[in-house]
């Protein structure tokens, strides 16, 4: 059994830029992600819920669900790149099986042996999401054991972080993730959300500033404040999210005219 984390992508990168979270990358520390199948692995999802699934000839389509209003950007790459699912599946399957058959402690210690030495930032779930409590309590457990390192993730799970709420250390940032089954959970408890927006006025309107680079995610001294995502990824056509992705792209080429 295997768990393998992933160098920084193109937007995780930037975090490398943020003053805020210089301290976490001091003596040429990185940033990685621990990734899962998107959908698969995301018991609360709602209006996002879409999953790669494989064909009897091995090739693989998206699946959206019953509510989707917007479609996952990492489960659209799950379906196209098989390089990209590969992995993903092989960290499903390591941890769903962990999960099966051992407790958090020895789930928490395949985590941490699996952490590249030079970590210094981790995004919990570029794709995926806690599919599970004792997976959830697990993450808590190594952030615990890794005070000199930074964890944070979006997610939906809300019932697991609540439950554990009065346990989480200060170097394991969460963010909910509004379009879950379990929103009604948000407002009450007070939770810090990010909302997908399909418009810069949008954002406006609810007053959150738009993240473009994770730091409003990950720096834990700004923990407290929601903030908005703008919509990306490959939509379905027709749809409101789709119609929304040709405006901002059609915006985004406006601006890169009139700055040439």
């Amino acid at each position: 059994m295997s768990i393998k984390f992933s160098k920084a992508n193109s937007k995780l990168v930037k975090l490398y830029k943020v003053q805020e979270l210089q301290k976490w990358l001091e003596g040429k520390r990185k940033v990685y992600s621990l990734d899962l199948l998107s959908g698969h692995n995301c018991p609360f999802a709602n209006e996002c819920l879409s999953k790669a699934v494989e064909r009897a000839d091995g090739s693989r389509h998206i699946q959206d669900g019953p509510n989707t209003q917007f479609r996952c950007f990492s489960a659209s790459q799950e379906a196209q790149y098989p390089n990209v699912y590969n992995p993903r599946k092989a960290n499903s399957d390591t941890l769903r099986n962990l999960c099966d058959n051992y407790d958090e402690y020895t789930v928490a210690q395949h985590i941490n042996d699996a952490m590249p030495k030079d970590l210094g930032i981790c995004r919990i779930h570029v794709a995926g999401d806690f599919f599970r409590q004792k997976y959830f309590n697990a993450w808590i457990i190594v952030a615990k054991a890794n005070p000199d390192k930074l964890f944070y993730a979006y997610t939906k799970s809300l019932v697991y972080w609540l439950r554990m709420r009065d346990e989480i250390p200060s170097n394991l940032v969460l963010t909910a993730s509004r379009g879950g089954s379990r929103d009604d959970l948000i407002i009450p408890h007070g939770l810090r959300e990010a909302v997908v927006v399909f418009s810069e006025k949008q954002a406006d309107d609810k007053f959150l500033a738009i993240d473009e680079d994770d730091s409003h995610a990950a720096v834990p001294e700004w923990r407290e404040d929601s903030f908005a995502l703008l919509i990306h990824g490959t939509q379905p056509k027709g749809t409101e999210a789709a119609e929304a992705l040709k405006v901002i792209k059609a915006e985004k080429r406006r601006k890169k005219q009139e700055a040439a």
